[in-house]
């Protein structure tokens, strides 16, 4: 009967796109469960959501696990405005949109497990879904939150019901569906910094009795908040142009001469938007027992790329400067690559180098255009990448955007078979194509380049059996996905003087089985009142084919065929991972507003392989990384529900993770036959204060005095970066604590709260890219306005995050803890049903990182950081009808 139905329905997911929250519409007991349940007179932040995360819709409340939960109207009030905000409020936390070199998406981590890299090559720690169904990439997952009923997110490791990649929990977006009964509509347009202008609008439409369609559409447009500066030109309106060498001009409106001096030198922006989007959903019941959802949509943007900017460099590799400001004394072949492309623009008596002339002074500025200044062919003497060959330079992202397509169809049949079973099925297609292009130097001659260009295809179905009795509830299922996807890659390394094109294909294929019940004895035997048993099983076998190729670009100078090195890699890895997941949990209801409970779970993530090779060697397959989690909590509604505290305390232990280490080795000729002579020695090397501090190697400078002849093996050679992987059995455990509090003192006055810490411990090093302790609180009050036919809310919200670490070893680029304040005044107007509200994020303007990058720690030469916007205003006007 599955596959029948999975045809039948037509599609899956309304998959959220990054505009739209396209989401797959429910049935119409979905529908009706959704909706808010009544709460005291006076309370204005919405009362309780009715869940999904058990496959059964529940009162948020009754939901034995640690779930937050909040409606669209909380969303907007608070000013999360796309899923990348969203971690602001939910504790142990960190939702944050990708940076340049990983495309568009957005990378999330929970109780300290989470994924930055949107490539295949890595598995997400979250599972995504959109309605209870499956969105398996990173990629266009920065969606936005605004059109949609309310977001879940669940919080510890969530295999038996969500399976795949829920180590450290599942996001569900749950969306709204068309209305049978009434006729509705809204019209959204807001302006604000940066040249932002957004609109959106929708309707919903009942055709007949049991059928009912919506449309709805976006534009949004905003410019980038992070400056591209013409560099020539700065350095003439700084009054010093023999800085600037003979490096051209970027654009007629930023050059100097003829007496002309352009007022500023800003030639394009960073972290803008320019996305559209359009999406229509189809309700029908053609019997009172069955109904369907069918949903299209369609996303076509052209977003400028992350903003990015370089906020150290080691200019001892640049052969530049040395830190102390006095010339490098020891050059080495890799860094005089650096010299002799930046000698192309010097005058005589000020070299063109690499130093400080390349920083803006401001972390929202940069000069790195993502172009190469050389044409394919160049050919300069005595560096080791532009040797000539018409595959060598020419490289270049000049409009620094990020286009994404993304398109799919879904579908979604509910059937009551009696009065308390229902058979649900789930199937839809999907395809997102998106190509981007980044640098990471700071300066316009772009040491490292790197193009990719995606495409991933996917569908996927689910059938499941649920039922709700007396004693027990229960749901049983079916799972299964596929997809493809094919990534053409060309970094290019003008530091090393290598290049490589990469063509990866990657098959997934996962299926599953799972049941899950909660028995109440007291319905069965009449005792224990209050008291309810669950259990959860799920049988996986997930597999993933690949199909590697990095070639090493050895073409020889002004050939038109391309010649790949005899140190290229290739290989195919067939990855394939089968296991059981369970849960068990008891908990007992105090009272109908007191819950507590108690549960062990485990989860569990794919294997993910090394694919950023630089030589033939490099190819590692990852270890999975699978979890035994242990929580307690209560959930608590206090003094008539006018305070609401929920709280959780939880202890993971690993069976097994991956651990990595980024170092170097010796880089082998081109025909690899040996290694490369150069003017460094390998050393041994690894996670500091582990058991692994030597485990690895890495480089350091030559020193006749103390290593001795060069020997061409181990002293006196050549490096290059690697990452190392290594199994980790057991290690520190992940425990913390969360809390969420909401209270109403007086009737219209709303105070929300939340609190988490995570320690990971530190077995393989100190724990990098998530804070121990996250906060966050609100406040508003609605104040009735008579005199103006409505009312006006004003709204206050604190975002706290301590500090992060973002290298294991070197404490100096942690990100110092911060405190971010948002604001914002609505006006409803009661006789003509609009609103307009005035915000403000970021109030005070704090200037922090919200993601770094640390390529010192691997021999690269500069470090960069995606600084968060500054402080920005909007006005949006509302209308519904």
């Amino acid at each position: 009967m599955f596959k029948p139905i999975i045809l039948a329905s037509s599609s899956i997911v309304a998959l959220a796109t990054p505009q739209l929250a396209y989401a797959q519409q429910t049935a119409p007991q979905d529908q009706a469960d959704t909706q808010e349940v009544a709460t005291p007179a006076g309370r204005s932040s919405g009362g309780d959501i009715v869940v999904t995360a058990t496959r059964i819709a529940t009162n948020v409340q009754d939901v034995p696990i640690a779930i937050t939960a909040v409606s669209a109207e909380m969303l907007e009030e608070r000013q999360l405005n796309t899923f990348a905000d969203l971690g602001r409020i939910v504790p142990n936390a960190t939702f944050r949109k990708s940076e340049g070199i990983y495309g568009a998406g957005v990378s999330v981590t929970l109780r300290g497990l989470g994924t930055t890299d949107t490539q295949f090559s890595n598995e997400p720690a979250v599972a995504y879904y959109i309605d209870d169904v499956y969105y398996p990439f990173l990629f266009g997952s920065n969606f936005d939150l605004l059109d949609i009923d309310h977001v879940e997110v669940l919080r510890g490791p969530q295999g038996t019901l969500f399976g795949r990649n829920a180590i450290s929990g599942a996001v569900n977006l749950v969306s709204k569906t068309p209305s049978l009964t009434e006729t509705s509509g809204y019209f959204d347009i807001t302006v604000g910094s940066n040249n932002r202008r957004e609109i959106r609008a929708g309707v919903s439409l009942p055709l007949t009795d049991n059928l009912a369609v919506s449309v709805s559409g976006i534009s949004k447009q905003r410019d980038g908040y992070m400056d591209l500066l013409d560099f020539s030109c700065e350095m003439n309106l700084r009054g010093t142009p023999e800085l600037a060498g003979t490096f051209p001009f970027q654009t007629n409106g930023t050059s100097f001469g003829a007496g002309r001096s352009p007022d500023n030198c800003v030639i394009g922006h960073f972290g803008g938007e320019d996305a559209q989007a359009v999406r229509g959903s189809l309700y029908w019941e053609p019997a009172p027992n069955v109904a369907i959802t069918l949903i299209a949509d369609y996303t076509d943007e052209n977003n400028e790329s992350a903003a990015e900017t370089v906020f150290e460099t080691d200019y001892a590799l640049t052969l530049g400067l040395l830190a102390d400001g006095t010339p490098n004394p020891s050059p080495s072949s890799q860094s005089r690559n650096f010299i002799t492309a930046f000698d192309q623009f010097s005058i005589p008596g000020t070299p063109f180098r690499w130093d400080q002339r390349f920083e803006t002074g401001d972390i929202y500025s940069t000069y790195d255009n993502f172009c190469d200044p050389f044409p394919a062919g160049k050919k300069i003497t005595g560096n080791g990448y532009y040797n000539g060959s018409l595959f060598r330079g020419g490289n270049c992202n000049a409009s620094r955007t990020v286009p994404l397509r993304n398109w799919g169809v879904s579908g979604k049949v509910v059937v009551g078979l009696t009065d308390e079973i229902d058979a649900t099925a789930i199937a839809g297609y999907r395809e997102i194509d998106t190509v981007f292009g980044a640098a990471w130097d700071g300066t316009p001659l772009n040491d490292s380049f790197i193009f990719h260009e995606d495409h991933m295809w996917y569908w996927n179905g689910e059938f499941r059996l649920s039922g709700q009795h007396d004693a027990v509830d229960w749901v049983a299922g079916l799972f299964y996905y596929d997809a493809f996807a094919d990534e053409l890659g060309r970094p290019q390394n003008t530091r090393l003087g290598t290049q490589q094109i990469q063509n990866v294909y990657y098959s997934p294929e996962a299926k599953a089985a799972f049941a899950n019940a909660t028995f109440r004895p007291y319905d069965a035997f009449g005792f224990m009142e209050g008291l309810s048993i669950s259990g959860g099983l799920r049988y996986s076998d997930d597999r993933k084919a690949v199909d590697y190729a990095a070639q090493q670009d050895a073409t020889p100078a002004g050939s038109t065929n391309f010649v790949a090195s005899a140190t290229s890699t290739y290989f195919t890895l067939p990855i394939e991972n089968k296991r059981w997941d369970w849960k068990i949990g008891l908990n007992y209801e105090i009272s109908p507003d007191a819950l507590v409970y108690a549960s062990a779970a485990t989860g569990y993530r794919l294997p993910g392989f090394q694919t950023r090779l630089f030589q033939v060697g490099q190819q590692e397959q990852q270890s999975p990384t699978s979890l035994i989690s242990y929580e307690i909590g209560g959930k608590l509604d206090l003094f008539d529900r006018r305070l609401r505290i929920n709280a959780a305390a939880f202890w993971m232990a690993y069976s097994i993770s991956n651990g990595s280490f980024g170092g170097q080795e010796p880089r082998l000729t081109t025909d690899a036959t040996g290694i490369r002579p150069g003017n460094s020695t390998l050393i041994p090397d690894g996670p500091a204060n582990t058991q692994y501090a030597s485990d690895f190697t890495s480089c350091r400078d030559y020193s006749a005095a103390t290593d001795g002849p060069k020997n061409g093996t181990t002293v006196g050679i050549e490096c290059i970066s690697r990452t190392f992987n290594y199994a980790v059995k057991g290690g520190d455990p992940i425990r913390g604590v969360e809390l969420e509090i909401t209270a109403e003192p007086i009737d219209q006055l709303v105070f929300n709260g939340s609190l988490g810490y995570t320690d990971r411990g530190g077995t393989t090093g100190r724990p990098v890219g998530f804070p121990d302790w996250t906060a966050s609180g609100g406040v508003q009050y609605t104040a009735d306005a008579p005199m103006l036919h409505g009312s006006i809310t004003p709204r206050l919200d604190w975002f706290y995050t301590s500090t992060i670490a973002y290298s294991t070893n070197f404490p100096q680029y942690d990100e110092p803890s911060r405190s971010i304040f948002n604001a914002r005044i609505n006006y409803e107007n009661d006789d003509y049903d609009f609103n307009l509200a005035l915000g403000v994020t970021n109030l005070f303007d704090a200037h922090y990182f919200r993601q770094k990058t640390i390529f010192t720690v691997i021999g690269a030469p500069a470090n960069i950081g995606q600084p968060a916007p500054p402080r920005e205003w909007y006005l949006t006007l509302s209308k519904r009808f």
